[in-house]
């Protein structure tokens, strides 16, 4: 989908506060708010708006290890690997997983109370996995930063 400056303004604004109302929303970007609502419509209908979330404090709901687990697997083509993907968007612990090159085949991010925690996901869950060959975890020590807005300087149109 071609983006013109106002569909980026609006993405802008809505990444830096989803819950502005629609009028809020019209006034930032310059336009009135039914052309404004039509645009955010579109959006949404086509995809480029996938959602909206309320960003949690993992920390203060007691989530508060974050780790990133590097997964090797027998075989990515193979009924394993399906089984693994499959079984992965189960787990309440893994918030994302990616396929990735390099020295693992899935990377998974794991959220958990504490290290305790991890142990009892990791020995009871993610070991059990079919065709887990390898895991390698790497605990977060700090939180630079979290997830943040895209950058939209690079869209065409």
């Amino acid at each position: 989908m071609k983006l013109d400056a106002i569909d980026r303004r609006i993405l802008a604004a809505l990444q830096r506060d989803a819950r502005l109302t629609n009028v809020q929303l019209a006034e930032e970007v310059g336009l009135s708010p039914s052309p404004c609502l039509r645009r955010v419509r579109n959006l949404e209908k086509t995809g480029v708006i996938s959602g909206y979330h309320a960003t949690l404090d993992r920390i203060g709901l007691g989530l508060g290890l974050t780790v990133f687990v590097g997964i090797k697997v027998e075989r990515h083509h193979d009924e394993p690997a399906a089984a693994f993907r499959e079984a992965v968007q189960a787990f309440t612990e893994v918030i994302s997983c990616h396929l990735v090159s390099g020295d693992a085949d899935f990377l998974l991010q794991v959220v958990v109370p504490d290290l305790a925690g991890y142990e009892r996901f990791l020995m009871g869950t993610l070991l059990k996995l079919p065709g887990v060959r390898d895991i390698r975890s790497n605990f977060a020590i700090q939180t630079v930063k979290t997830q943040g807005p895209l950058s939209l300087a690079h869209l065409p149109g």
